[in-house]
């Protein structure tokens, strides 16, 4: 089974190429998405002991959280800390499920994957990507995103340039929907004809 690892910095439209490859079928895995999960479930005690008052209801209040992590950015490695690991065992969850089906391959959508060490632990490297005035104008079109916010959140990101360079494939979002739709397209037969082996379980 390959594993295919895909990330990309904010706003270069990785979640909407994630769906691209969920149409074709392959199974998606998304950090995000199990973030989201973990902050109205087993992560909010947990936050909220480190973080008293962003938690309401069993809740993660993710902008209070986000507004008190800029205010002391050094409270990302303690959240990381708490965070990373819940998220680790619900990939391994989801690879071992596929496995256990026989899929030919999945996709693990981690926006953090070079920044957390990641790359090990999948086959090829996929890089979302576009021109930097794009990713800002898309950015900034957000709800609640600020100049500030969004300055805030690239500083801790890996460069887009290393990560294009660290990359196996690199999907330009940037030419509309139809030309990244081409890109998934070839890469998914490119990897189907080349029978990677899963790194993990070679």
């Amino acid at each position: 089974m390959i594993i295919i690892g895909l990330t990309g910095s904010i706003g270069m439209g990785k979640s909407t190429t994630s769906d691209m490859f969920k149409a074709k079928g392959i199974p998606v895995n998304s950090a995000d998405e199990i973030v989201h999960q973990l902050y109205s479930g087993e992560a909010a005690p947990l936050i909220e002991a480190e973080f008293p008052g962003t938690v309401a209801h069993g809740v993660v209040n993710r902008t209070l959280l986000s507004e008190r992590l800029m205010a002391a950015p050094e409270g990302y490695k303690r959240l990381e800390a708490i965070i990373h690991p819940l998220v680790r065992a619900k990939e391994r969850d989801f690879i071992e499920a596929a496995r256990r089906r026989g899929e030919a391959m999945v996709l693990l959508d981690i926006p953090l994957l070079f920044e957390t060490g990641a790359t090990d632990r999948v086959d090829t490297i996929i890089v979302v990507s576009c021109a930097p005035d794009i990713q800002r104008q898309r950015v900034l079109a957000r709800p609640g995103m600020s100049k500030d916010k969004y300055e805030s959140i690239l500083a801790r990101q890996t460069p887009d340039a290393e990560k294009r360079a660290r990359a196996d494939y690199v999907i330009d979002t940037g030419h509309g929907l139809e030309a990244a739709e081409r890109q998934v397209a070839t890469i998914v037969a490119e990897l189907s004809k080349t029978g990677l082996r899963d790194k993990n379980n070679a």
